[in-house]
């Protein structure tokens, strides 16, 4: 390394001192089929002999958005790992895929090894939560594209499913039963408005918020709730036609994505409720019922839709996953109206 180097940002000494700091958190995510050691130009994973007839493989991409703004803040970053592998794997799990193998890119405009390693700890801790291996990732110091303590992630997940597994909302019709699981607050969507709400309120990040039994600041980064494994076994116990990750656009712009045209859902609000820090955002930001189900989760991260027949099934088999998983409404014809019916109202 040349002083020429490290005197335009870029410090290769601490980059690889980083490495071999996260190196046995990565490798506690290893599954049999990982092949390479980290370190290797590629990772290698082979695929599991005598599992799968027809393999589909099913890929995804994403990122924690400005959250990591509110984390600067607060100064507490081991849940944006986790939140980055659950925004990955919980969309190739609605298809019925099992989350195989996680890449992360990581982009800074100077590396700090100790809230990096902080970082991939969630990461790894994602991962194992997942069941999938964390295979490798990318460390990039751009001094000049990112200012002295910014930094950006971004995950990428392959999973894999047979072809007559996949789960794509073709057969759901009207009459059957939708099951919600919770989230566990705001997730990793619409935080530049509730960056926004903060700073207009002048509210104290580390002020306790005593239902949530934490501070706020903690509270609105709680860690995106994973729910692969509860998914996939409620896959294996009942009929799951569909199956919604709620995301940017809340419940009335994900749901629509996995039925057919004809097809609506009427939602019960009353049938579940919501993290309290939703309750305080909602409140605190004078945001309307609209709002919370558009910009926000509306207090549920994952839908699925399932035959009436089979619901107590799969909810039985999500709650012994650790999902408060209940039936919270129904497929009905859509007859021209909205794809997404509220009824009732939650009992804040």
């Amino acid at each position: 390394m040349t002083d020429r180097y490290l005197k335009a940002g870029v410090d290769i000494r601490a980059g690889d001192a980083f490495v071999r700091r996260i190196a046995p958190m990565a490798r506690s995510t290893f599954r049999p089929e990982v092949l390479t050691d980290l370190g290797s130009f590629g990772g290698m994973f082979a695929v599991p002999s005598g599992r799968f007839r027809d393999l589909v493989l099913i890929a995804s991409t994403d990122g924690v958005g400005t959250k990591v703004k509110l984390a600067e803040r607060v100064g507490w970053y081991g849940g944006l790992g986790i939140d980055l592998v659950a925004m990955c794997v919980n969309d190739v799990v609605v298809h019925g895929a099992e989350p195989w193998l996680f890449l992360d890119y990581y982009a800074t405009g100077r590396l700090d090894v100790d809230r990096a390693a902080e970082v991939v700890q969630g990461i790894a801790e994602g991962c194992r939560q997942a069941g999938c291996a964390l295979l490798g990732g990318e460390t990039a110091e751009m001094p000049g594209v990112y200012p002295e303590g910014g930094f950006d992630l971004a995950g990428f997940v392959v999973g894999a499913v047979e072809r007559d597994g996949i789960v794509d909302g073709r057969k759901v019709r009207p009459g059957m039963a939708v099951v919600g699981l919770p989230s566990t607050g705001v997730h990793s969507n619409g935080f530049s408005l509730v960056r926004r709400v903060v700073e207009e309120t002048g509210a104290d990040l580390d002020a306790p918020l005593p239902e949530m039994g934490d501070s706020l600041g903690r509270c609105l980064l709680a860690p995106t709730r994973i729910y692969v494994r509860g998914v996939l076994a409620a896959m294996a116990r009942g009929r799951v036609h569909a199956c919604a990750h709620i995301t940017g656009g809340g419940l009335v712009g994900n749901i629509p994505r996995v039925l057919p045209e004809e097809c609506a859902v009427e939602l019960d609000r009353s049938s579940w409720l919501p993290a309290p820090v939703l309750g305080w955002l909602q409140r605190e930001g004078a945001l309307d019922d609209a709002e919370m189900v558009r910009t926000f989760n509306g207090g549920l991260g994952m839908v699925l839709v399932v035959e009436e027949s089979d619901a107590d099934a799969i909810v039985g088999a999500l709650r012994s996953h650790g999902d408060d998983a209940r039936v919270v409404g129904g497929v009905v014809a859509r007859d021209g109206g909205t794809a997404v019916r509220f009824q009732g109202r939650h009992a804040w």
